[in-house]
């Protein structure tokens, strides 16, 4: 089969065919490509190796899977950082490679959603190589330029998240360019129509390989003020250390100037209309502002010309607790009742939530809870590889680190590489079974082994198994997927709510503390026990008694 016909194949079907809700309430398991499988055996996940796990993804039961950036790219940021948004990186294979991944997926019932990281690119790609040759050339305003101050110094305090300055001199132009990440990525102008019609560009030759959806990386970065004036400080009192880790001095600014400005939205209304071209595609936004999270990710997601969904640092970086997590879900209903939210404990971007935070030696009890909240809680799902299996942070040392975020900010802040180690298949197999190389890109953890598929596969009470049973539940009650939430009250570490969705209601109570607890249900809720994975509790004369991160799910009458 040639290329071209394989690229057909993939095509949409027709639309009413397609459910082009299906996101709404969608589990979707996010693959970090790098550390999956590597099947070439040069110590790299790629394509062909993520194609041969498709049956293990479709088996757990979610809907859809995600994959970290797979275009062309120098690596500084390990693909974060594209230097040809039309090109698979060969480290990673061929486009005819993501072609067949794509069939196959569609085979299994998944749907297909990439990273498009467009609020940067790579200093390699050709449009910046152009850009910084002269300030009159075809491509000199496709990126944020600025003139110095008198004394040569940046244009303003506007910081980079991954250290110091968000300004690079450019000796050629006599001009500072900004990048809100690495200097070595360049931040686009949105404010340059070229620029945006040519970034559609490039996701509609996505969209007409067959792909789902997006996730769009750092959704809120697209737009600066290009009056560049210097952001305030944050006051004592908003100090929020979500978005970056709490020794970065990015914290320090509100940024009003850089990031989330307003001219946002209007180009959202341009991309919403390209993907409505291709019914049952959707698209899922990365807010990442430590102060106004959930008011960007309301406007992002109200209505139905913006974002389907976007997700917030509000459960990536936030407290473990009752009370956070009331006042989370509180602020998401009120400020965004027809928006819908994203929810993520882990991604590649975090600590994984069990070392984050689990109590030391109730690991196992807390990675129960911690899915089976996710797992009701209103909104769609994201699973980050290896969530399934328990898998807890990588201790790693500086020698192992290639994140650069992790290098700059040594040891205080250990960066992104402790949840990125590879995926771990068989315990006895070198490297897990993830690969042959004599050395990965990153190392197995020894820890990890012990958690791999094949020790958990069919094994009653494993977490693997668990995972598979909740999620087998929540597609079996509508009520989970796209149902309404009604927080009820609680006092202490309990957090209780119903969902509904027509006949299907359910009461969701979880102990979120490490001591056992008690709640009374409230008069005229009169559950009966639900098969729900690890429920073993059980109301007696109207009161549950919880154990030490125990959770209950209950059908209503």
């Amino acid at each position: 089969m040639t290329a071209t016909s394989l690229m057909t194949e993939q095509k949409h079907p027709d639309e009413a065919t397609r459910d082009r809700d299906w996101w709404r309430g969608a589990v979707i398991y996010q693959i970090y490509p790098r550390s999956y499988q590597d099947q070439n055996g040069d110590g790299v996940g790629d394509l062909v190796g993520i194609t041969s796990r498709l049956d293990y993804v479709a088996d757990l039961g979610v809907d859809a899977i995600w994959l970290s950036p797979v275009f062309t790219s120098p690596m500084k940021d390990f693909g974060y950082d594209v230097s040809n948004y039309r090109d698979i990186d060969p480290s990673f294979g061929t486009l005819e490679d993501f072609d067949r991944l794509v069939q196959k997926a569609h085979s299994l019932g998944l749907k297909v959603i990439i990273d498009q990281v467009i609020s940067h690119s790579s200093d390699k790609h050709a449009w910046f190589s152009e850009s910084r040759q002269s300030r009159t050339n075809a491509k000199s305003d496709w990126y944020v330029w600025a003139d110095p101050k008198p004394d040569g110094t940046p244009p303003n305090n506007w910081l980079s998240i991954f250290g110091g300055s968000a300004w690079s001199w450019d000796s050629r132009r006599m001009q500072y360019y900004q990048h809100n990440f690495l200097v070595s990525q360049p931040d686009l102008n949105f404010h340059n129509p070229e620029v945006q019609d040519a970034l559609l560009g490039e996701m509609r030759f996505w969209l007409e390989r067959g792909v789902d959806g997006f996730r769009l990386d750092t959704v809120n970065f697209y737009f600066c003020s290009l009056g560049f004036e210097d952001n305030p400080v944050v006051r004592p009192e908003d100090f929020n250390a979500s978005t970056a880790p709490a020794v970065n001095p990015y914290n320090f600014q509100e940024h009003v100037y850089d990031k989330s400005r307003p001219e946002n939205l209007a180009f959202l209304t341009r991309l919403r209309a390209l993907m409505d071209e291709y019914p049952g595609t959707t698209t899922v936004g990365e807010i990442g502002d430590s102060q106004h999270q959930l008011e960007l990710m309301a406007q992002y997601t109200s209505g139905d010309d913006h974002l389907h969904m976007a997700y917030t640092f509000d459960y990536l970086g936030g407290e473990f607790s009752a009370a956070h997590f009331k006042t989370s879900i509180a602020a998401t209903e009120s400020q965004a009742p027809d928006g819908w939210i994203c929810l993520a404990f882990s991604n590649h971007d975090v600590v994984r939530h069990v070392s984050r935070w689990a109590v030391h030696g109730q690991e196992a009890a807390f990675t129960r809870l911690a899915a089976t909240l996710i797992l009701a809680m209103r909104g769609s799902v994201c699973l980050y590889q290896g969530e399934e299996l328990g898998l807890k942070e990588a201790e790693l040392s500086f020698a192992d680190l290639v994140d650069p975020y992790g290098i700059e900010f040594w040891p205080e802040f250990k960066g992104r590489d402790g949840c990125r180690t590879p995926m771990v298949w068989q315990a006895h197999v070198r490297n897990g079974a993830f690969s042959t190389a004599e050395r990965t890109w990153l190392p197995v953890p020894a820890e990890h082994l012990t958690h791999a598929v094949d020790t958990q596969h069919g094994v009653e009470g494993s977490v693997l198994e668990f995972y598979r049973s909740l999620l087998a539940f929540r597609k079996a009650h509508p009520a989970l997927a796209k149902g309404k939430i009604t927080l009820l009250d609680s006092t202490g570490d309990i957090l209780a709510f119903t969902r509904e969705e027509g006949d299907d209601r359910l009461l969701c109570v979880f102990n979120m503390g490490d001591g056992a607890a008690e709640f009374a249900i409230p008069a005229g809720l009169a559950p009966h026990h639900a098969e729900c994975p690890g429920v073993i509790a059980a109301p007696i004369d109207g009161e549950l008694d919880l154990e030490p991160f125990g959770a209950y799910i209950g059908i209503l009458n």
